[in-house]
């Protein structure tokens, strides 16, 4: 009986210890500009669009990959919906992010040098009903 109640807490103080360090361990803080978001490094915003005033979508290129961001501007710490999206023309491939976010959606990240790319996203109201939508059909074709 005795060995028993010592395996059993060893493994409730180990179960613990994994709990913890998962809590510790848990996403990283938002990043502080849409840049951040992608990764920074040699981003660089090669385009955007405001969604009325609840946030704007972001286009940014470091000489190979897009990445798109959405930025919220209004209900910043309250969990709406938002979205983030791409995807390449040469062989229609799409990345998107899509929930309810405090800070952003994205980055949603392709590899499309010399082809063009969709891009935008959305934002809606706490009520969940849809705010903006956005979309920009083949451009940036670099």
């Amino acid at each position: 009986m005795r060995k028993f109640q010592q395996k059993a807490v060893l493994t409730l103080t180990t179960a613990a210890l994994l709990a913890g360090s998962v809590a510790v361990s848990g996403p990283a803080n938002a990043a502080s500009s849409p840049i951040a978001a992608c990764g920074g490094g040699s981003y660089h915003v090669i385009d955007q669009y405001a969604l009325r005033s609840y946030a704007t979508v972001y286009l940014m290129y470091n000489g190979s990959t897009d990445c798109v961001v959405t930025w919220k501007t209004a209900y910043v710490g309250t969990p709406t919906e938002v979205q983030a999206f791409i995807e390449r023309e040469s062989d229609f491939k799409a990345v998107e992010d899509d929930g309810k976010y405090s800070y952003y959606a994205g980055p949603v990240k392709i590899y499309a040098p010399g082809t063009c790319v969709i891009w935008g996203g959305s934002a809606a109201f706490p009520s969940g009903a849809t705010a903006s939508a956005w979309y920009e059909h083949w451009s940036h074709c670099d």
